[in-house]
């Protein structure tokens, strides 16, 4: 992004307090909260995103009255987009920065770097971005909850669809890394369980533009294609495959994070008809989430996306610990977020205790043409938490 450079800011929202949560009294001075963003590689194109939505999200909850009368303050940490390089990021964010809690763009991969550093470096983490299935198993830890959908959940909600498909074949194409292996390790027990094959299961490098050596071995014969590319590998992706006719070969097209709802535009009709899991849109039920969705069009100048709601439900979930608690030292919080129901956009959701995972909605969603021509996503089916999450792993010790 132009202009963007790794850097270290604070960025408080500066609205009067209006109705204040649960303390009589401030508790001390601003919470620093850390976000994390990627300043370079195909992740760097969306960091303004990230930036803009956290800002919103931060101005929101400040008007609200903060955590317990005090304002939240981010300060922002940018960086190679490496996990060594996140790790760096967080560790300054934690002992120069002054933050109790990291939120931001953190891969799978980067997760996994961070996670037995967060106990050393006394701070939360509360992902809203990685995916990887590992972070609610064997590498789950006290300090770190998340609150977006894990490649479980992704994998669960497109288990209705493989059936209802009829197709029996079924190639994959996945990023080289954490979240890409952990999907498609899953996805292949689920189409072997219903009977089916993966005749295909290719993994691209982080970063590749280049997708024609890797089209040319989806183009064998098979019924079903599923695509968990990200960001500009996704839209490198998708362009080369409209050209080739390659989607027109399969009865399904499902996307994992492929054609996500902040890059229809940059997609246009490369996309349509495509499947994709899906979490949130700004069209769902509920005062708080249509609120949400009208304050955020007032500050940030652009419709929210999924992974601005995420965001948001991270940050009303870390208040809601800070007021439970009376306190923003992480181990308090940590203490105060396990089996808390916090009232969010989302809804009422529980913030399990075994393993620290939001127990929230998760859909599908079709790419379709809406109003005006434009590409929208139609969901197509939504499931609450309860619905869907796997009961949590005997290998997580993540409960205080």
């Amino acid at each position: 992004m132009p202009g963007f450079t790794r850097r270290a800011f604070g960025a408080a929202a500066t609205l009067a307090l209006a109705a204040p949560l649960a303390f009589a009294q401030p508790a001390g001075g601003p919470i620093k909260v850390g976000l994390l963003l990627i300043d370079s590689g195909p992740f760097a194109t969306y960091a303004g995103l990230m930036e803009s939505g956290a800002k919103a999200a931060v101005e929101m909850l400040n008007a609200e009255g903060g955590a317990g009368g005090r304002k939240l303050e981010l300060v922002i940490q940018a960086h190679s987009g490496t996990p060594a390089a996140a790790v760096a990021a967080a560790t300054k964010l934690a002992q120069q920065g002054g933050v109790s809690v990291i939120l931001g763009q953190t891969q799978s991969s980067h997760s996994l770097a961070l996670v037995p550093k967060l106990d050393s470096l006394n701070v939360l983490q509360i992902d809203h971005y990685a995916q990887s299935n590992d972070l609610m198993t064997k590498s789950c830890a006290p300090n770190y909850f998340r609150v977006n959908t894990p490649d479980a959940l992704s994998t669960r909600m497109m288990q209705e669809f493989v059936k209802g498909s009829g197709a029996k074949t079924w190639n994959l194409i996945s990023v080289d890394y954490a979240a890409g292996q952990s999907f498609s390790k899953a996805f292949g027990e689920l189409v072997g369980g219903l009977g089916g094959s993966v005749q295909q299961n290719l993994f691209s490098p982080q970063g590749t533009t280049d997708f024609g050596s890797y089209i040319s071995q989806l183009s064998k014969p098979a019924d079903a294609l599923v695509v968990t590319l990200y960001m500009s590998d996704g839209q490198s992706f998708a362009k080369q495959s409209r050209q080739f006719g390659l989607f027109d070969k399969y009865k399904l097209v499902l996307g994992n994070g492929f054609a996500t709802d902040f890059q229809l535009e940059s997609h246009g009709d490369n996309v349509l008809g495509v499947y994709n899991t899906l979490s949130w849109t700004p069209e769902l039920p509920g005062a708080r989430n249509q609120k949400y969705v009208q304050d955020f069009e007032r500050i940030a100048k652009r419709r929210p996306f999924y992974t601005d709601a995420d965001l948001m439900v991270a940050l009303e979930a870390f208040r809601a610990g800070v007021v439970k608690a009376g306190s923003a030292d992480p181990a308090k919080v940590r203490k105060a977020l396990e089996g808390l129901k916090i009232d969010t956009i989302f809804g009422n959701v529980e913030m399990r205790a075994a393993d620290h995972q939001l127990i929230r909605q998760h859909g599908m969603a079709q790419v379709v043409k809406g109003p005006g021509g434009k590409n929208i996503f139609q969901m197509k089916v939504l499931k609450s938490g309860p619905e869907i999450y796997p009961p949590a792993s005997p290998e997580c010790k993540a409960s205080s």
